[in-house]
């Protein structure tokens, strides 16, 4: 957490955010929560991506724009691989704030306070803009606000409309193998969609074809501006924290008696767990009984970030002692963080077959376990930057100089986030292959 040096200041800033407007409601959360229960019941996967940290800088519609575009072909294909609804869920509008590992950055022989996203001080490397400022907290309120505008005008107003889906692709992407099988699919798509007009069934008597529900999330990890935005629901008198739908504990802040986990078990949200490798099973289920005592379906879901040499051995004893007490969660894969090394060139990076095969085992250990792999989380944008090594664009080393745009961790990119969703797609499509064959195995018995 950052120590501000003007209490006054920031309890002025948090007076007037607990007077602003929420910038989500209650109903949407608790509508996203009953679409994450059937996702825990196998029906159903969640697709949860966008930035590392939001930047106030960058702020551009542009930029909103592509990284929903990626997420609509990601969901696109994923559906129709995996033949189950697609929980949409960014990382937007409220992901501003970053943990680091150190309290301090050293340039120079200069020692200044770390980076700890634009809610909270700047990235230039000079002391006024590194020191903690609460009135950052309103300024991200305010570009929280205009994105969400933005983002439920392109999930409701036709922009998500399925016969739109060859608009959709990012000019940059269609140079790469993931964009023709995209392109083959939204043929496909087209020639459904034409069988269904025939048969009276259209936008106009099913807005599912014209319209999509689309969630935001964020790492509850500033404490004092997710206060501020907690309010009593006049519907059900319970509390929920307005300032996204889905909030999440990070793996360095998932202490049972820390001020993150006591914050968040109080609120109604559905909320999310990183489980980092060094998570006991006797640690996690304690957790559980706190966060999720009532064992509410699609309140809790458990977000794995091992990395891909780690999945094997940690994974397995966590799904174990989650299915012998019998708690009810959704399992979620974040390939991203446990692959992130530093490269050649001295970039932060992530090698995209690492990512890659972290998914690939994660669904390896929910198969043998007899689990349902319910969900990704990735760190990605629609822009065209080389920021992780690897993928069909043959990202090098060197090659991340070209542009390395990102304030902080790595992201995917447009063409290899479509990359990824083919292969989760296919994964789904074999566990969908197994489940078919179990049931008709059953039933001939």
């Amino acid at each position: 957490m950052p120590v501000y040096e003007d209490q006054a200041a920031l309890d002025a800033v948090e007076r007037r955010l607990a007077k602003y407007p929420p910038l989500v409601f209650a109903g949407e959360a608790r509508s996203l929560q009953a679409s994450l229960a059937r996702v825990a019941a196998g029906d159903g996967f969640v697709l949860q991506g966008g930035d590392c940290a939001e930047s106030f800088a960058e702020f551009h519609p542009d930029k909103i724009r592509d990284t929903f575009r990626i997420m609509l072909q990601m969901a696109v294909v994923l559906t129709y691989g995996g033949a189950m609804p697609v929980v949409k869920l960014g990382r937007v509008a409220g992901q501003f704030a970053k943990p680091r590992s150190s309290a301090v950055e050293v340039v120079d022989g200069l020692e200044l306070p770390s980076y700890r996203g634009d809610i909270i001080n700047g990235f230039e490397f000079e002391p006024a803009a590194r020191r903690p400022d609460p009135s950052r907290m309103l300024d991200a309120y305010h570009q929280a606000a205009a994105t969400l505008n933005l983002l439920r005008a392109f999930s409701q107003g036709g922009y998500a409309d399925l016969h739109e889906v060859h608009r959709w692709n990012l000019g940059f992407v269609g140079r790469v193998p993931a964009a023709e099988r995209y392109q083959d699919l939204a043929q496909r798509i087209d020639e459904t969609l034409q069988f269904m007009a025939a048969c009276g069934i259209t936008a106009a008597t099913s807005p599912q074809i014209r319209e999509t529900e689309f969630h935001t999330s964020h790492e509850a990890l500033l404490l004092p501006y997710e206060q501020a935005m907690t309010r009593i629901d006049s519907t059900s008198g319970e509390w929920y924290d307005v300032s996204a739908h889905f909030l999440w504990i990070g793996d360095r802040t998932r202490q049972i008696d820390g001020a993150h986990v006591e914050f968040l078990r109080g609120v109604r949200n559905p909320i999310g767990l990183k489980c980092g490798p060094g998570l006991s099973p006797d640690d996690l289920i304690r957790l559980i009984d706190v966060l999720n005592p009532d064992d509410r379906p699609g309140r809790l879901t458990l977000i794995t970030r091992m990395g891909a040499d780690k999945v094997g051995s940690h994974l397995p004893p966590l799904v174990r002692r989650v299915q012998a007490e019998g708690r009810t969660v959704v399992w979620s894969c974040d390939p991203m963080h446990g692959n992130t090394v530093k490269s050649a060139t001295g970039y932060k990076t992530r090698p995209f077959d690492r990512i890659l095969l972290e998914v690939e085992r994660v669904f390896d250990v929910h198969r043998a376990e007899g689990t349902h792999p319910g969900g990704i989380h990735v760190e990605l944008t629609g822009e065209d930057v080389t920021e992780c090594t690897g993928g069909a664009q043959a990202i090098t080393d060197h090659a991340l100089s070209e542009r390395y745009h990102t304030a902080c961790d790595p992201r995917l990119n447009a063409s290899q986030a479509l990359e990824m969703a083919f292969l989760v797609a296919a994964k789904l499509k074999e566990d969908r292959a197994d489940r078919d064959r179990a049931r008709r195995l059953a039933a001939a018995e």
